[in-house]
């Protein structure tokens, strides 16, 4: 008979997915930054890719605070989205739509992590780890400020160029 699995259990493997997840994005955004065509898209990118930087460490405090090894488990989601993201690059490659599909990309990235980041600190707020919270919470306000960003950056000029 299979072990009892708790909420505990469900976050530590939760983070090992999110864990991947950044990692990958980490890989993937200097590809997307060096496609982008408007210098306001690779701004962000770049950017972005040091945030994660950070997100990143804030995992590994988070594996560390409950005494666990910070270790990835292969997210299948995320390998997904960012096929999706490849597929644009290369398709779109040279047309005015390039950008807009890079946004998009992107924004499917961020709505993933924000539905994961919003998650675990739920979990870790039923679980009275407060200091998770806090670091989660850090990171999901970086991703809900990124996602935001990339509308601008669609609805201001992207979708335009990609339109006419």
């Amino acid at each position: 008979m299979a072990a009892e699995k708790t909420l505990e259990d469900l976050f530590h493997d939760t983070l090992k997915d999110i864990y991947y997840a950044e990692k990958q994005i980490l890989k993937t955004l200097p590809k997307m930054a060096k496609a982008a065509q408007s210098a306001e898209l690779k701004a962000g990118f770049e950017q972005h890719a040091e945030e994660t930087e950070g997100q990143v460490e804030r995992l590994e405090q988070i594996f560390e605070l409950l005494g666990k090894p910070a270790r990835g488990k292969t997210c299948d989601a995320i390998l997904g989205i960012i096929e999706e993201g490849k597929e644009i690059m290369t398709e779109y490659k040279g047309t005015a739509a390039l950008d807009a599909g890079l946004v998009a990309a992107a924004q499917a990235v961020e709505h993933y992590e924000i539905a994961r980041y919003g998650t675990l600190k739920t979990w870790a707020s039923q679980l009275g780890m407060q200091d998770a919270v806090k670091l989660i919470d850090e990171t999901l306000a970086q991703e809900v400020a990124t996602d935001k960003k990339l509308t601008q950056v669609a609805e201001s000029s992207a979708n335009q160029k990609a339109a006419a």
